[in-house]
Parts: structure tokens; sequence; C-alpha cells
């Protein structure tokens, strides 16, 4: 995989690809990819305004759902509105936010970035024809699967930490669902993917004096979104990419550059966490994979 660009990606006519967090940032630019390939592309946006100002920046076939992944009866009215589609691109997140509650009274980053996409990939699965794309981080090295309290109730609340989780979460999720693809014979594949230091709207979010120092490394070190999204666009387009891989860009400390499968930390492989991470996801979603 030597410096794979979107001129690699086929045609993509006649598929239909559903992209949460599409108005802005990676989403965008992989939507906006995605339709200028011939795909159908359905931009999956908790601001319909935003959403609708994105599409109309994108040549092909587009069109606009409101989805707020914080809110699981949005979830579900989502996925209830989709007759079939060959990938889900499940991008969207929260980095570093203040401490907050979702809808249904999750911590915000990990209630958003891992069970909102883990409760939509659950009501999606029988709907899809080709695969599930789950889009981590390298902030999975430094996190921490907290069994006995995921939703940090009895902890301090540490914003990186519940970020680490958060991706952690979603790279296990990845692994955990193509392990289970695998074992019912199922022809979907389950392939996760993360950005390297990409600059988008993710950074500024944390309401402290953060923002302005993510502002300038943004400007010194951070590659752009059309870099960011290459390894989810290989992820979400590549034929030959197998389930169960992960994405990254190929440069040093996977912080930029071309896509290419890397490896992921010792936590992530944990299959008895796994496991358990499932069964309490579905617990606590009340989605359970078919």
């Amino acid at each position: 995989m030597t410096n794979w660009t979107t001129a690699e990606i086929a045609d993509q006519s006649g598929k239909t690809f559903i992209v949460t967090g599409a108005n802005s940032g990676l989403g965008e630019v992989t939507a906006r990819t995605l339709a200028a390939k011939g795909a159908h592309v359905i931009l999956a946006c908790r601001n319909l305004a935003k959403g609708e100002a994105a599409a109309a920046g994108m040549s092909g076939s587009t069109e606009v759902r409101h989805l707020d992944l914080s809110d699981l009866s949005s979830v579900a009215e989502f996925a209830a509105g989709v007759e079939q589609a060959d990938v889900l691109v499940n991008n969207a997140g929260l980095m570093a936010v203040p401490e907050g509650r979702t809808a249904d009274g999750f911590e915000m980053q990990f209630g958003t970035n891992h069970l909102g996409h883990f409760a939509l990939a659950g009501r999606l699965l029988p709907k899809l024809r080709d695969r599930v794309v789950v889009l981590s981080s390298s902030a999975h090295n430094f996190g921490k699967i907290a069994l006995d309290d995921l939703n940090w109730e009895s902890r301090s609340y540490k914003r990186w930490a519940a970020y680490g989780q958060s991706k952690l979460a979603d790279l296990m999720f990845a692994y955990e669902l193509q392990r289970r693809l695998v074992s019912t014979g199922s022809s979907l594949r389950a392939v996760a993917a993360h950005p390297g230091y990409a600059s988008t709207e993710l950074q500024g979010k944390t309401e402290s004096f953060q923002d302005q120092l993510m502002s300038f490394s943004n400007r010194l070190i951070a590659q752009p979104a059309e870099m960011g999204a290459l390894p989810s666009l290989y992820a979400a387009t590549e034929p030959s990419v197998p389930g169960g891989a992960f994405i990254g860009p190929d440069g040093w400390g996977q912080l930029r550059g071309y896509p290419k499968q890397v490896g992921s930390s010792k936590a992530s492989h944990d299959e008895a966490v796994a496991r358990q991470l499932w069964q309490r996801s579905e617990e606590l979603t009340g989605v359970s994979f078919p």
C-alpha cells in the first residue's frame, strides 16, 4: 500500500454509504469524495442546517438525515428509516469535551463516540451489504476500559481519559464485531481506521485554554482533513482490505501520511474485556446484534 490516494477509488455507482458526522471535517471530506465517485451518500448529521450546507457543496447523489448519536431514540428513528445500504462509516465523535451527559444519561464521550455508534451498527447490520467502518484514534493507546464505571459515575471526570476510553472502546468494538461476523459466517466485514493528527473542528471543543494550544498545534503539525480522511476512505472502499484491519497513516508515529494497515495497543486485543464491553454495551443501549 504505497501512497494510496482517492485516485485509487473505483467507481462506486450503485452503492449507498452512510457517513455519520458528515457536515464537517473528516466526515464531510469522506462524504464528498464518495459522492464524487458515484455513490449515493446519506449524510447523518445532528445539525440538519449544517448538513444541508455541506451537501450543497458536493457533486453527485446525496441526502441529509437527522441523527443525534447522543440520543438512542434518535438512533432508532434514523435506523428505521434506512431500507438498505452498503457501507456504514461511523465517523462522528467528540474529543475532550467538558463533563456532560447524553439524553440517556451516559457520559457524553463514551455515549456518543461508542454507545451511539454501537447501537446504530446493531440496528443497521441486517440492512448492510458490505462493511462497517469504525473510526478510532491513536488516543486508544492511553485508553483504559473501566468496566465497573464506563460512564464516569464513581470516578472524578477526566476529559482526556474519557476520550481515550471511548476510542479504545471503538477499536475493540470493531475487532469484536469482526470476530462475531466470522463466527456466524456473515459476508460482512468490520474495519477500523484512524486519521492520525488531522486539522478539523474536533479540536477546539474543550472550552479551556487547551483550545488555543490545539489551534497552534493544528497549524504547526496537523495534516489537512483531506489527508486525514484517506484511512477512512481506504477502509470503506478498498476491495482487498481484510475484516478486522486497522488502517492509519504511514508516517512517523502514525501522525500523518498515506493509509496503511497499522498495529494497535495490547489492550485493544484483549478479547475477554472486549466480550464484557460488548455485553455491557448491549445492556446500556438495549440493542442486541442479530
